[in-house]
């Protein structure tokens, strides 16, 4: 297969709106200080156990930054370091984190640095895991906006309330050139050659002029010659690239970014079809409705069960029927991350993942074969929005809207704003700076790839 045959890729974002919002736009992270995102905790440490919980607060700062960080204070391993899920880079963030320190008592000296802080500590049992969390309290400050535009801002973030939020997977988990979803693709399919040039050549995905020159001495196979042009921020493409300095085959050069990365892309590719499930369903206006065949969740937990016509049949007015509970966002129905685990929906909800699949190229079964096939989840079609706040007005930085409120793990702020203002300006982003990882701010719900990811160019991340 050509490589050009991931170019025809349909783009994986979802273009459509529950809302209706076209404007008025707005920038997103002018300055870091304008995304503020505090991780809502599941549980509080015990207080006694081996693993040392700690509060960071970090400001324009990678996760695997952060890591590193922790790991030579405490000097662990990257193993030793748990957490619920990854945080915008540029944002201020608050979460907890949590370090194995069997026996150990803490370092004595104070851990100091201009972009990250501890805010309390504490001892736990277990080890801090993705998902273990409630979800993130988001306060974002929208720039080049007129503050009167509040009031009908503040009527969407109440029907967002109302109805919930449409489960999108936002920019950051397709990375900045749009691609990670093909990564995942070829990753799967096994195209190691194919894989190296979409990362590392000139004849696949878009990229930013500036990269011209090495990528076209990477396609040429010049390894030594491309590699000082990477900048430190490339960290993927730097790492493939030393592995074929060292004569490593395709293959070989791909697994030495870490399965943490390649899980990643394929994480990509399951949320592009997701996403165009998802577009579907907006379009049909079933968003909020159930039919026989889908796969329903249960917010709270999390469980899925497939829906019946028996159960369509109880009347409305009851409030155990499936129609009262999806109005009160009990339940929702689910779409796809494929992999061997998932659980299947039938009739139409089938048909419709399975022309998801085709328009990416795909077939179903490329997520249940191979090494780095997905477990597989079901993730809702929509999600709550809880305890909204708007507020407006001028700062010594001119003119804002601050949007603020809760998401469930995995959900991206950036999906909300969209719903809001419509499409909006990510200023880190156009003033050069890789896109970041996050919901993937978000943490990841139990079972999903690390979402909405790493700050780095090739990793989706907001856990919005």
């Amino acid at each position: 297969m050509p490589l050009d045959d991931t170019n025809s890729m349909p783009d994986p974002l979802v273009d459509l709106s529950l809302t209706g919002a076209t404007g008025p736009g707005g920038a997103i992270r002018v300055r870091t200080s304008d995304f503020l995102v505090d991780e809502i905790p599941l549980y509080d440490p015990c207080g006694s156990g081996e693993h040392l919980y700690l509060g960071i607060q970090k400001e324009g700062m990678p996760h695997h930054e952060m890591v590193s960080v922790l790991c030579r204070h405490f000097g662990v391993g990257e193993r030793a370091i748990g957490h619920a899920g990854m945080k915008d880079r540029h944002a201020v963030t608050r979460q907890a984190v949590s370090v194995h320190l069997p026996g150990r008592e803490a370092p004595a000296v104070e851990l100091r640095h201009p972009r990250m802080g501890i805010l309390w500590v504490a001892r736990h049992a277990n080890k801090l895991k993705r998902g273990h969390s409630r979800g993130n309290r988001f306060s974002i400050r929208l720039r080049d906006i007129d503050p009167l535009s509040a009031p009908a801002i503040w009527q969407r973030l109440r029907q967002l309330e109302r109805t919930g939020v449409p489960d999108a997977f936002g920019p950051q988990r397709f990375g900045y050139r749009r691609n990670t979803h093909r990564l995942g693709r070829l990753l799967l399919e096994r195209r190691w050659d194919d894989l190296v040039q979409e990362l590392l050549g000139d004849s696949g995905s878009p990229f930013p002029e500036r990269q011209r020159e090495r990528r076209a001495l990477a396609s040429r196979g010049e390894w030594a010659a491309s590699e000082p042009m990477w900048s430190r921020h490339d960290r993927h493409e730097l790492m493939v690239l030393r592995a074929l300095m060292r004569g490593a085959s395709a293959e070989r050069a791909i697994r030495a970014v870490g399965q943490a990365t390649t899980e990643l892309w394929t994480s990509a590719l399951q949320s592009a079809v997701f996403n165009a499930v998802l577009a579907r369903r907006l379009a049909d206006g079933t968003l909020a409705s159930l039919h026989a065949g889908d796969v329903a969740c249960i917010h709270e937990g999390g469980a899925c069960f497939a829906v019946t016509e028996e159960a369509l049949a109880l009347a409305a007015p009851d409030p155990q029927s499936l129609h009262a509970r999806l109005s009160r966002l009990e339940i929702s129905p689910t779409g796809p991350m494929h992999g061997e685990r998932m659980m299947a929906p039938g009739g139409d909800a089938a048909r419709a993942e399975a022309e998801a699949c085709a328009s990416m190229g795909i077939e179903p079964s490329l997520f249940a074969a191979g090494p780095d096939a997905p477990k597989g989840l079901r993730r809702p079609l929509r999600v709550p929005l809880t305890s909204p706040e708007i507020a407006s007005g001028l700062d010594e930085h001119g003119a804002f809207v601050r949007l603020a409120f809760d998401l469930p793990p995995g959900a991206f702020a950036t999906v909300v704003l969209r719903e809001c203002v419509g499409p909006v300006r990510d200023a880190a982003s156009a003033a050069g700076s890789p896109p970041s990882a996050d919901g993937e701010v978000d943490g990841a719900r139990a079972g999903d790839a690390p979402s909405d990811a790493t700050p780095d160019p090739q990793s989706p991340a907001e856990t919005g």
